[in-house]
């Protein structure tokens, strides 16, 4: 709880709790200076009454009965009533750190005291012994403890018998032993539950930390995968066109124009795609204008025509074609083909001459998706032997998603291939 916490629970109440905090952080970092305080207490509040007074319960008092209580005890002498005394208090120096120790040596002191029919109010320390095995001991000591306190307790009710009912004087003792234990499991039962309370805070605190940082590398593998879906797609569409128009200058002059059109065409949907990207990061970290970026619907299979026009402009040759109800599809899942499709005609633009044919079928049967691009090109990836591109890896990635698996590699009678299968069948909780 901390200062603010406390400030509507008025002044007093701020103030003890307050001094609360700053007395246990004090006990934390000098265990030994709160125990010394309880052991004086108890010498100041029990012991020096009993060296001034005798020993025994020696007050004056009317009637019979304390002169009978007064003649079922023993008189004690200073020496002896001091051993005794340091017998019974001493110990409590170590009631936290061995509680059973100090339980068992004050039980010892208090039976060998009462053994010789001695009182002494220093006693007490028995039943602040019982409450420290209670509140820090192991809870299977607890029954001998409660066996041993009993027959502390029956030799008290039988030593002083000849004025008190043996009854009456268990009952009493008795009773407080039994505060004195409950009051120590009470107290051992509300600090367990308050350490159930932080820990399961700092847990949710380490829980919530996790999952912000698993979102935040969600998000940037999500945003990688779209940088390099945008730039990689629209440069090597940009380089091809630009070799184009070098080759064409001097032999088709008007093939050259219109190269670097489309070039400047590529290049300004590639800029407005990347703005689109930078403004909603912009917007999730809080730094975009108050109205929001201003963003364009994410691409679909509507836009894969388009796509294929941009490919056949850079002068390969390209076969489109689709089967089933793919417009009616998800948004997600469109935006999924349509990047595995751009990144499969990348690679072709990359890797393969201008001569090639590519055909792409993007086909929608029952409750699964298959997307085929299959060009007549050289069978090739760029990279080392055995080693998989971004681009490989994000489309399985996306793929993955609607739980779908990609395959790519040289195919049959030459040329390359990539074909993508996704499940369509609806799942709660999807991640689009």
């Amino acid at each position: 709880m901390t200062t603010d916490d406390l400030s509507g629970m008025g002044p007093l109440v701020a103030r003890l709790s307050r001094g609360g905090q700053r007395l246990r952080q004090a006990d934390r970092t000098h265990p030994w200076v709160l125990d010394t305080a309880v052991v004086v207490l108890v010498l100041v509040m029990f012991c020096l009454p009993d060296l001034f007074h005798g020993g025994g319960d020696k007050g004056d008092g009317d009637g019979d009965g304390p002169r009978r209580f007064r003649l079922a005890l023993t008189q004690l002498p200073v020496a002896g009533m001091l051993a005794f005394q340091a017998g019974l208090v001493l110990p409590l120096l170590w009631r936290r750190r061995k509680p059973l120790m100090a339980f068992a040596a004050i039980t010892v002191v208090f039976v060998v005291q009462w053994s010789v029919g001695a009182a002494l109010r220093a006693d007490v320390a028995l039943f602040i012994a019982l409450y420290s095995l209670a509140l820090h001991g192991w809870l299977r000591q607890l029954p001998w403890a409660c066996a041993a306190m009993a027959a502390a307790m029956a030799l008290v009710a039988v030593r002083v018998s000849s004025a008190v009912s043996v009854w009456d004087a268990l009952f009493f003792l008795l009773s407080t032993a039994t505060a004195a234990l409950a009051l120590g499991l009470v107290v051992r039962i509300r600090r367990a539950q308050l350490a159930g309370l932080r820990d399961r805070a700092a847990r949710l605190e380490i829980e919530r930390d996790q999952r912000s940082r698993l979102a935040t590398a969600t998000e940037r593998t999500r945003v990688a995968r779209e940088m390099h879906d945008i730039v990689g797609h629209n440069l090597s569409v940009i380089i091809t066109l630009a070799d184009a128009g070098a080759y064409a200058t001097d032999i088709a002059p008007e093939r050259g124009k219109e190269a670097l059109r489309l070039i400047g065409d590529t290049g300004r949907q590639a800029l407005g795609e990347l703005r689109r990207v930078l403004g909603v990061l912009r917007e999730a970290t809080g730094g975009g204008s108050p109205g929001g970026p201003e963003l364009s619907p994410q691409p679909g299979i509507a836009d894969i025509e388009a796509l294929c026009a941009k490919v056949r402009a850079a002068g390969l040759e390209v076969v489109y074609r689709t089967s089933g109800e793919v417009d009616a599809l998800d948004s997600g899942v469109q935006l999924t083909v349509y990047r595995i499709v751009q990144e499969a005609l990348t690679n072709t633009l990359k890797h393969a001459d201008t001569d090639t044919l590519v055909r792409l079928a993007i086909v929608e049967k029952d409750t699964r998706l298959t997307v085929r691009v299959r060009d007549t090109g050289p069978a090739l990836l760029s990279g080392p032997p055995n080693e998989e591109g971004h681009g490989l890896v994000g489309m399985r990635e996306r793929a993955a998603l609607y739980g779908g698996t990609v395959s790519a590699g040289p195919a049959g009678g030459g040329g390359w291939s990539v074909e993508a299968v996704l499940d369509l069948t609806p799942r709660s909780g999807g991640e689009r």
